[in-house]
Protein backbone atom coordinates (compact mmCIF):
# COMPACT_ATOMS: atom_id res chain seq x y z
CA UNK A 1 0.00 0.00 0.00
CA UNK A 2 1.46 3.30 -0.85
CA UNK A 3 1.69 6.48 1.31
CA UNK A 4 -1.45 7.66 -0.57
CA UNK A 5 -3.22 5.11 0.61
CA UNK A 6 -2.15 5.07 4.56
CA UNK A 7 -2.63 8.74 4.33
CA UNK A 8 -6.09 8.87 3.44
CA UNK A 9 -7.32 5.19 5.24
CA UNK A 10 -5.95 6.81 8.20
CA UNK A 11 -7.63 10.18 7.79
CA UNK A 12 -10.78 7.78 7.08
CA UNK A 13 -10.73 5.67 10.39
CA UNK A 14 -9.49 8.48 12.86
CA UNK A 15 -12.26 11.06 11.63
CA UNK A 16 -14.90 7.77 11.88
CA UNK A 17 -13.31 7.12 15.49
CA UNK A 18 -13.67 10.91 16.27
CA UNK A 19 -16.96 11.50 14.92
CA UNK A 20 -18.31 8.41 17.35
CA UNK A 21 -16.68 9.84 20.52
CA UNK A 22 -17.94 13.04 19.77
CA UNK A 23 -21.74 12.13 19.25
CA UNK A 24 -21.95 9.46 21.72
CA UNK A 25 -21.08 11.33 24.93
CA UNK A 26 -23.46 14.19 23.35
CA UNK A 27 -26.66 11.37 22.82
CA UNK A 28 -25.85 10.15 26.52
CA UNK A 29 -25.96 13.60 28.01
CA UNK A 30 -29.04 14.62 25.81
CA UNK A 31 -30.67 10.83 27.26
CA UNK A 32 -30.17 11.15 30.86
CA UNK A 33 -31.23 15.05 30.92
CA UNK A 34 -34.30 13.52 29.76
CA UNK A 35 -34.39 10.44 31.81
CA UNK A 36 -32.95 11.37 34.89
CA UNK A 37 -36.40 12.41 36.35
CA UNK A 38 -37.60 9.22 35.89
CA UNK A 39 -34.18 7.35 37.11
CA UNK A 40 -34.57 9.00 40.90
CA UNK A 41 -38.46 8.34 41.00
CA UNK A 42 -38.00 4.88 40.23
CA UNK A 43 -34.52 4.63 42.50
CA UNK A 44 -32.44 3.17 39.64
CA UNK A 45 -29.24 1.95 41.24
CA UNK A 46 -26.43 3.95 40.17
CA UNK A 47 -24.57 0.19 39.02
CA UNK A 48 -27.19 -0.35 37.03
CA UNK A 49 -27.77 3.12 35.07
CA UNK A 50 -23.72 2.77 34.07
CA UNK A 51 -24.36 0.01 32.64
CA UNK A 52 -27.15 0.94 30.78
CA UNK A 53 -25.20 3.83 29.82
CA UNK A 54 -22.76 1.40 28.56
CA UNK A 55 -25.66 -1.03 27.05
CA UNK A 56 -27.12 2.31 25.17
CA UNK A 57 -23.55 3.35 23.88
CA UNK A 58 -23.01 -0.10 21.78
CA UNK A 59 -26.55 -0.11 20.73
CA UNK A 60 -26.75 4.00 19.88
CA UNK A 61 -22.97 2.95 17.75
CA UNK A 62 -24.88 0.09 16.21
CA UNK A 63 -28.02 2.09 15.01
CA UNK A 64 -26.69 4.67 13.36
CA UNK A 65 -23.11 3.03 12.37
CA UNK A 66 -23.18 4.13 8.86
CA UNK A 67 -24.36 7.51 8.82
CA UNK A 68 -21.43 8.65 11.95
CA UNK A 69 -19.30 6.79 8.73
CA UNK A 70 -21.27 9.00 6.13
CA UNK A 71 -20.58 12.49 7.78
CA UNK A 72 -17.07 12.06 8.70
CA UNK A 73 -16.52 11.03 5.33
CA UNK A 74 -17.66 13.85 3.82
CA UNK A 75 -15.97 16.31 6.40
CA UNK A 76 -12.30 15.02 5.89
CA UNK A 77 -12.78 14.57 2.01
CA UNK A 78 -14.21 18.22 1.67
CA UNK A 79 -11.06 19.13 3.77
CA UNK A 80 -8.95 17.36 1.62
CA UNK A 81 -10.89 19.02 -1.22
CA UNK A 82 -10.61 22.75 0.05
CA UNK A 83 -6.53 21.97 0.57
CA UNK A 84 -6.58 20.99 -3.10
CA UNK A 85 -4.64 18.10 -2.24
CA UNK A 86 -7.59 16.01 -3.85
CA UNK A 87 -6.45 18.44 -7.52
CA UNK A 88 -3.08 16.94 -6.75
CA UNK A 89 -3.73 13.38 -6.75
CA UNK A 90 -5.57 13.46 -9.71
CA UNK A 91 -2.81 15.74 -11.46
CA UNK A 92 -0.16 13.12 -10.39
CA UNK A 93 -1.98 10.65 -12.71
CA UNK A 94 -4.07 8.63 -9.70
CA UNK A 95 -7.50 7.67 -11.39
CA UNK A 96 -10.24 8.58 -9.68
CA UNK A 97 -10.81 5.18 -8.68
CA UNK A 98 -7.43 4.38 -7.60
CA UNK A 99 -7.95 6.87 -5.60
CA UNK A 100 -11.44 5.60 -4.21
CA UNK A 101 -9.64 2.46 -3.49
CA UNK A 102 -8.49 3.12 0.31
CA UNK A 103 -11.72 4.68 1.20
CA UNK A 104 -13.35 1.31 0.15
CA UNK A 105 -10.89 -0.91 2.28
CA UNK A 106 -11.70 1.96 4.96
CA UNK A 107 -15.28 0.99 4.36
CA UNK A 108 -14.31 -2.94 4.79
CA UNK A 109 -12.65 -2.22 8.17
CA UNK A 110 -15.65 -0.86 9.20
CA UNK A 111 -18.23 -3.24 7.68
CA UNK A 112 -16.52 -6.04 9.13
CA UNK A 113 -16.67 -4.64 12.53
CA UNK A 114 -20.45 -3.47 11.98
CA UNK A 115 -21.08 -6.77 10.97
CA UNK A 116 -19.48 -8.49 13.80
CA UNK A 117 -21.17 -5.64 16.43
CA UNK A 118 -24.54 -6.56 14.91
CA UNK A 119 -24.72 -10.18 14.87
CA UNK A 120 -22.63 -10.89 18.43
CA UNK A 121 -22.28 -7.51 20.31
CA UNK A 122 -25.38 -5.55 19.94
CA UNK A 123 -27.98 -8.00 20.88
CA UNK A 124 -26.61 -7.93 24.11
CA UNK A 125 -26.22 -4.76 24.41
CA UNK A 126 -30.04 -4.60 23.25
CA UNK A 127 -30.88 -7.16 25.99
CA UNK A 128 -29.60 -5.10 28.58
CA UNK A 129 -30.90 -1.61 27.38
CA UNK A 130 -34.84 -3.03 26.82
CA UNK A 131 -34.58 -4.76 30.10
CA UNK A 132 -33.80 -1.71 32.13
CA UNK A 133 -35.73 0.55 30.13
CA UNK A 134 -38.77 -1.22 30.61
CA UNK A 135 -38.20 -1.60 33.95
CA UNK A 136 -37.29 1.63 35.23
CA UNK A 137 -38.56 4.12 32.61
CA UNK A 138 -41.70 2.43 31.10
CA UNK A 139 -42.81 1.01 34.18
CA UNK A 140 -46.35 1.11 32.84
CA UNK A 141 -45.69 0.38 29.36
CA UNK A 142 -46.52 -3.08 28.13
CA UNK A 143 -43.34 -5.27 26.93
CA UNK A 144 -45.59 -8.56 26.17
CA UNK A 145 -48.56 -9.19 23.89
CA UNK A 146 -51.32 -10.18 27.04
CA UNK A 147 -54.45 -10.28 25.23
CA UNK A 148 -55.34 -12.76 22.48
CA UNK A 149 -52.44 -14.89 22.48
CA UNK A 150 -52.62 -17.99 20.24
CA UNK A 151 -49.59 -19.64 19.08
CA UNK A 152 -48.73 -22.80 17.37
CA UNK A 153 -46.03 -24.83 19.92
CA UNK A 154 -44.81 -27.09 17.52
CA UNK A 155 -46.01 -29.55 14.88
CA UNK A 156 -49.08 -31.23 16.77
CA UNK A 157 -50.01 -28.55 19.62
CA UNK A 158 -51.40 -25.06 19.97
CA UNK A 159 -52.55 -22.69 22.67
CA UNK A 160 -54.60 -19.58 23.63
CA UNK A 161 -55.16 -17.49 26.01
CA UNK A 162 -57.59 -14.58 26.07
CA UNK A 163 -55.26 -12.57 28.89
CA UNK A 164 -52.07 -12.81 30.30
CA UNK A 165 -51.06 -11.33 33.58
CA UNK A 166 -47.04 -11.70 33.73
CA UNK A 167 -46.19 -10.22 37.16
CA UNK A 168 -49.06 -12.63 38.62
CA UNK A 169 -47.70 -15.71 35.62
CA UNK A 170 -51.28 -16.27 35.19
CA UNK A 171 -53.96 -16.48 32.52
CA UNK A 172 -57.71 -16.50 31.85
CA UNK A 173 -60.00 -18.56 29.31
CA UNK A 174 -56.78 -21.15 28.51
CA UNK A 175 -56.91 -24.01 25.68
CA UNK A 176 -55.02 -26.34 24.73
CA UNK A 177 -55.27 -28.35 21.24
CA UNK A 178 -53.18 -31.52 20.47
CA UNK A 179 -53.88 -32.52 17.24
CA UNK A 180 -51.71 -36.02 15.21
CA UNK A 181 -51.99 -35.22 11.71
CA UNK A 182 -55.22 -33.18 10.51
CA UNK A 183 -57.04 -35.06 13.66
CA UNK A 184 -57.96 -33.55 17.04
CA UNK A 185 -57.08 -36.00 19.59
CA UNK A 186 -57.82 -33.82 22.84
CA UNK A 187 -58.63 -30.39 23.75
CA UNK A 188 -58.07 -28.76 27.50
CA UNK A 189 -60.13 -25.80 28.88
CA UNK A 190 -59.67 -24.18 32.30
CA UNK A 191 -60.99 -20.95 33.16
CA UNK A 192 -57.66 -19.88 34.43
CA UNK A 193 -53.84 -21.27 34.15
CA UNK A 194 -50.79 -20.47 36.47
CA UNK A 195 -47.30 -21.13 36.20
CA UNK A 196 -45.64 -23.18 38.84
CA UNK A 197 -42.14 -21.95 39.39
CA UNK A 198 -40.79 -24.58 42.12
CA UNK A 199 -41.52 -28.09 39.43
CA UNK A 200 -42.23 -25.64 35.99
CA UNK A 201 -45.73 -26.52 35.47
CA UNK A 202 -49.13 -25.25 35.09
CA UNK A 203 -51.72 -25.51 37.64
CA UNK A 204 -55.66 -25.43 35.75
CA UNK A 205 -58.62 -24.39 37.67
CA UNK A 206 -61.96 -25.75 36.70
CA UNK A 207 -60.32 -27.94 34.55
CA UNK A 208 -61.84 -29.70 31.13
CA UNK A 209 -60.52 -32.45 29.20
CA UNK A 210 -62.66 -33.70 25.77
CA UNK A 211 -60.60 -36.52 24.10
CA UNK A 212 -61.49 -38.15 20.61
CA UNK A 213 -60.59 -41.70 19.84
CA UNK A 214 -61.88 -44.26 17.32
CA UNK A 215 -65.02 -41.41 17.27
CA UNK A 216 -65.59 -41.51 20.62
CA UNK A 217 -65.71 -38.44 22.87
CA UNK A 218 -64.85 -38.76 26.74
CA UNK A 219 -64.87 -36.16 29.04
CA UNK A 220 -62.77 -35.52 31.94
CA UNK A 221 -63.57 -32.76 34.63
CA UNK A 222 -61.47 -31.77 37.90
CA UNK A 223 -61.42 -28.58 39.58
CA UNK A 224 -57.94 -28.08 39.91
CA UNK A 225 -54.87 -29.94 38.08
CA UNK A 226 -51.24 -29.58 37.80
CA UNK A 227 -49.84 -30.40 34.44
CA UNK A 228 -46.77 -29.76 32.63
CA UNK A 229 -46.91 -28.84 29.18
CA UNK A 230 -44.63 -29.12 26.20
CA UNK A 231 -44.20 -25.12 25.86
CA UNK A 232 -42.37 -22.30 27.99
CA UNK A 233 -43.79 -19.49 29.86
CA UNK A 234 -43.01 -17.16 27.28
CA UNK A 235 -44.74 -18.66 24.85
CA UNK A 236 -47.60 -17.53 26.60
CA UNK A 237 -46.35 -14.05 26.53
CA UNK A 238 -43.69 -13.09 23.83
CA UNK A 239 -41.12 -10.19 24.60
CA UNK A 240 -41.54 -7.51 21.34
CA UNK A 241 -38.25 -7.16 21.38
CA UNK A 242 -37.17 -10.49 21.52
CA UNK A 243 -35.60 -10.69 18.26
CA UNK A 244 -33.29 -7.82 18.82
CA UNK A 245 -31.40 -9.42 21.77
CA UNK A 246 -30.55 -12.86 19.97
CA UNK A 247 -27.32 -13.72 17.97
CA UNK A 248 -27.86 -13.97 14.66
CA UNK A 249 -27.43 -17.99 14.78
CA UNK A 250 -29.93 -17.78 17.79
CA UNK A 251 -32.45 -15.91 16.25
CA UNK A 252 -32.53 -17.72 12.65
CA UNK A 253 -33.78 -20.30 14.93
CA UNK A 254 -36.03 -18.26 16.87
CA UNK A 255 -38.01 -17.26 13.95
CA UNK A 256 -38.29 -20.64 12.67
CA UNK A 257 -40.25 -21.22 16.05
CA UNK A 258 -42.05 -18.43 15.26
CA UNK A 259 -43.08 -19.28 12.59
CA UNK A 260 -44.06 -22.88 13.50
CA UNK A 261 -45.94 -20.95 16.15
CA UNK A 262 -47.99 -18.59 13.78
CA UNK A 263 -46.63 -15.77 15.27
CA UNK A 264 -48.05 -12.08 14.21
CA UNK A 265 -44.21 -10.46 14.84
CA UNK A 266 -42.60 -12.23 12.18
CA UNK A 267 -42.38 -8.79 10.11
CA UNK A 268 -41.04 -7.42 12.83
CA UNK A 269 -38.09 -10.26 13.64
CA UNK A 270 -37.23 -10.40 9.97
CA UNK A 271 -36.24 -7.01 9.20
CA UNK A 272 -34.03 -7.36 12.42
CA UNK A 273 -32.57 -10.18 10.99
CA UNK A 274 -32.07 -8.48 7.44
CA UNK A 275 -30.46 -5.42 8.96
CA UNK A 276 -27.81 -7.21 10.16
CA UNK A 277 -26.61 -7.63 6.88
CA UNK A 278 -27.71 -4.69 5.10
CA UNK A 279 -26.04 -2.34 7.25
CA UNK A 280 -22.29 -3.15 6.65
CA UNK A 281 -23.47 -3.10 2.53
CA UNK A 282 -24.96 0.59 3.42
CA UNK A 283 -21.29 1.54 4.45
CA UNK A 284 -19.79 0.75 1.05
CA UNK A 285 -23.16 2.70 -0.56
CA UNK A 286 -22.58 5.88 1.98
CA UNK A 287 -18.82 6.06 1.46
CA UNK A 288 -18.80 6.36 -2.41
CA UNK A 289 -21.77 8.83 -1.98
CA UNK A 290 -19.74 11.01 0.40
CA UNK A 291 -16.73 10.43 -2.05
CA UNK A 292 -18.57 11.67 -4.54
CA UNK A 293 -20.79 14.68 -3.33
CA UNK A 294 -17.14 16.08 -1.20
CA UNK A 295 -14.41 15.34 -3.74
CA UNK A 296 -15.14 18.42 -5.81
CA UNK A 297 -13.86 21.77 -4.28
CA UNK A 298 -17.10 24.47 -4.35
CA UNK A 299 -17.51 27.83 -3.81
CA UNK A 300 -19.88 27.16 -0.71
CA UNK A 301 -16.93 25.31 0.98
CA UNK A 302 -17.43 22.70 3.47
CA UNK A 303 -20.73 24.14 4.65
CA UNK A 304 -22.49 23.18 1.27
CA UNK A 305 -20.59 19.32 1.30
CA UNK A 306 -22.17 18.82 5.17
CA UNK A 307 -25.66 20.31 4.51
CA UNK A 308 -25.76 18.22 1.15
CA UNK A 309 -25.15 15.26 3.10
CA UNK A 310 -27.27 15.64 6.32
CA UNK A 311 -30.31 15.71 3.55
CA UNK A 312 -29.27 13.01 2.02
CA UNK A 313 -28.51 11.21 5.68
CA UNK A 314 -32.29 12.52 6.71
CA UNK A 315 -33.45 11.07 3.35
CA UNK A 316 -31.98 7.79 4.54
CA UNK A 317 -32.89 7.50 7.62
CA UNK A 318 -36.52 8.41 6.64
CA UNK A 319 -37.16 5.73 3.75
CA UNK A 320 -35.37 3.15 6.42
CA UNK A 321 -37.89 3.79 9.36
CA UNK A 322 -41.10 4.11 6.63
CA UNK A 323 -39.93 0.67 4.71
CA UNK A 324 -39.12 -1.33 8.36
CA UNK A 325 -42.90 0.35 9.83
CA UNK A 326 -45.05 -1.03 6.98
CA UNK A 327 -42.90 -4.53 7.23
CA UNK A 328 -43.85 -4.42 10.81
CA UNK A 329 -47.24 -3.08 10.83
CA UNK A 330 -48.16 -4.69 7.71
CA UNK A 331 -47.98 -7.57 5.19
CA UNK A 332 -44.83 -5.88 2.76
CA UNK A 333 -42.11 -7.97 2.24
CA UNK A 334 -39.27 -7.80 5.40
CA UNK A 335 -36.80 -8.42 2.41
CA UNK A 336 -37.80 -5.67 -0.11
CA UNK A 337 -38.49 -3.35 2.66
CA UNK A 338 -34.59 -3.45 4.21
CA UNK A 339 -33.17 -3.62 1.27
CA UNK A 340 -34.85 -1.00 -0.94
CA UNK A 341 -33.35 1.86 0.78
CA UNK A 342 -29.81 0.38 -0.31
CA UNK A 343 -31.31 -0.39 -3.71
CA UNK A 344 -32.17 3.56 -4.17
CA UNK A 345 -29.15 4.98 -2.90
CA UNK A 346 -26.39 2.24 -4.53
CA UNK A 347 -28.30 3.90 -8.05
CA UNK A 348 -27.64 7.17 -6.51
CA UNK A 349 -24.00 6.22 -5.77
CA UNK A 350 -23.63 4.82 -9.26
CA UNK A 351 -24.61 7.78 -10.88
CA UNK A 352 -22.39 10.39 -8.82
CA UNK A 353 -19.58 8.19 -9.09
CA UNK A 354 -19.96 8.66 -12.84
CA UNK A 355 -19.83 12.03 -12.80
CA UNK A 356 -17.07 12.68 -10.14
CA UNK A 357 -15.06 10.77 -12.95
CA UNK A 358 -15.65 13.11 -15.38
Amino acid sequence: MKILDWYILKRYLITFLMMLLLFIPIAITVDLAEKVGKMLEHNAPFGEVSTYYLNFTVYFANLLFPLFLFLSVIWFTSKLANNTEIVAFLSSGVSFSRFLRPYLIGASIVAIFALVLGMYLAPIASKGFNEFKFKYLKKNKQVQKTQNVYRQINDNDYIYVSSFTPKRKSGMNFTYEHFEGNELKYKIFADNIRYIEEDSSYKLTTYVKRSFENGVETLEKKRNINIKFPFELEDLTPVEYAAETKSYGELLDFIAAEKRRGSPNIGRYEVVLQKKWSLPVSIFILTIIAVAVSSVKRRGGMGVNLAFGIAIAMVYVFLDKIFGVMAEQANFPPLIAVWFPNFIFGILAIYLLQNAKR
